[in-house]
């Protein structure tokens, strides 16, 4: 794969896909065999093995640095991705281990006033306009990137054009260390469009000249509440594959507190590093766990890989529908007996971890059934005393 990184042109920003300077030039590579998925920056299938095709990204070398001008604090960094499940988990824990936080949000209806009550700066811009990139990135030392494209977008809008303007406008401006979120085994999976988008994102982050720290994640624990916990709660459908896929889901706190640690350990610099749970799971583990913490069954409705599969070939035929069988595509990684974890005894032992200290499964799930039937027996509690009083 080559991937190439040149200095940014001062004026920035046109889209990566089509920039107006004539002197940066943007090239999306592909030739599939039909009918893929229509996502650049992808692969050709040729029958069970995938060859990448090269993707380069290049743009005008300037002679000024933005990065000799006033040095910035180390403690100052920049959360891209803020409001997501992980993104607010970083900025919680970067508060409170005394960084001074900034906040990359885009411009919506209501306003991210929860990060500015924890003591965040919070600033307006959007991957998707790269011109509104570069004043958030003044006097910032460190980039976490935690943002991923919505449902409803398409992928390679935020994940790929938005991330490469974004290391790009890094680069330029002299930040000193970029933090990117990953998916394991990424790079095994060229047929599933964001996972091939995520290893091209780290294959020019790696060749842009940045120092960076690039952690692949399994799965997160929070994720589980409203697909199972909140669903059999309220006696609702519970919906899952016979896929047997297993994977190390982690708690996106514990993720955090790895990642600081991380970042202020030399060792890790400009390495790829895997973070995972202490133990793999199925769905129907999930399901089983989640029906012994609630104290009742779930009404399971299982829908299989096959179905899935179907569905995003037929996805494929519309224009309208291409998103759809883009993110259906991760059916191909569930129906591959793929086991999402990874050893993490040489990761804590670099970082000073104690493997006792990290959240498992069992535990997370415990602690939010008990909270949570508890209130429920409050709220029957309360009730019972109104229809009392009444």
């Amino acid at each position: 794969m080559a991937l190439k990184l040149g200095s940014l042109p001062p004026h920035l920003c046109s889209s990566p896909t089509k920039a107006k300077n004539p002197n940066v030039s943007f090239f999306w590579g592909r030739s599939l065999v039909p009918p893929l998925a229509d996502v650049s920056c992808s692969t050709a299938s040729l029958g069970k093995s995938y060859a990448r095709l090269s993707i380069t990204c290049t743009a005008q070398t300037v002679s000024t640095s933005i990065s000799q001008g006033t040095p910035v604090r180390p403690t100052s960094i920049l959360v891209v991705g803020a409001t997501g499940t992980l993104g607010r988990q970083v900025v919680r824990r970067a508060l409170d281990e005394g960084y001074d936080v900034r906040c990359l949000v885009r411009p919506r209806p209501a306003p991210a006033d929860f990060l500015r009550d924890w003591g965040a700066v919070v600033v307006n811009a959007d991957l998707g306009k790269p011109e509104t990139i570069p004043a958030t990135l003044i006097g910032i030392h460190t980039v976490v990137d935690c943002a991923t494209g919505r449902p409803e977008e398409p992928i390679r809008k935020v994940d790929w054009e938005g991330k490469v303007a974004l290391i790009q406008c890094a680069k330029a401006m002299g930040i000193q260390k970029y933090v990117f979120y990953s998916i394991h085994n990424c790079d095994k999976h060229p047929e599933v469009p964001l996972m091939e988008i995520k290893y091209c994102t780290e294959k020019f982050l790696q060749d842009s000249g940045l120092n960076y720290n690039i952690i692949r994640l399994c799965g997160f624990m929070q994720g589980l509440i409203g697909q199972y916990a909140v669903p059999i709660l309220e006696e609702k459908s519970v919906w899952g594959t016979d896929a047997p896929t297993r994977i190390a889901y982690m708690d996106t706190q514990d993720i955090a507190r790895l990642t600081f640690m991380a970042m202020r350990n030399e060792k890790t610099n400009n390495k790829v590093m895997e973070f995972a749970g202490p133990r793999a799971w199925t769905t129907q583990e999930v399901i089983t766990l989640c029906e012994r913490l609630a104290g009742q069954d779930a009404n399971v409705t299982t829908v299989p890989v096959s179905v899935l599969r179907f569905t995003r070939q037929l996805t494929r035929f519309f224009q309208w529908t291409n998103d759809v069988a883009d993110r259906l595509a991760f059916t191909e990684v569930l129906s591959s007996d793929t086991v999402f974890s990874v050893p993490m005894t040489e990761t804590y032992n670099l970082l000073g971890v104690d493997q006792k200290d990290i959240v498992t499964l069992e535990k997370y799930l415990q602690d939010y059934f008990t909270n949570i039937l508890k209130k429920l027996k409050d709220l029957k509690a309360q009730s019972k005393q109104m229809d009392i009083f009444i």
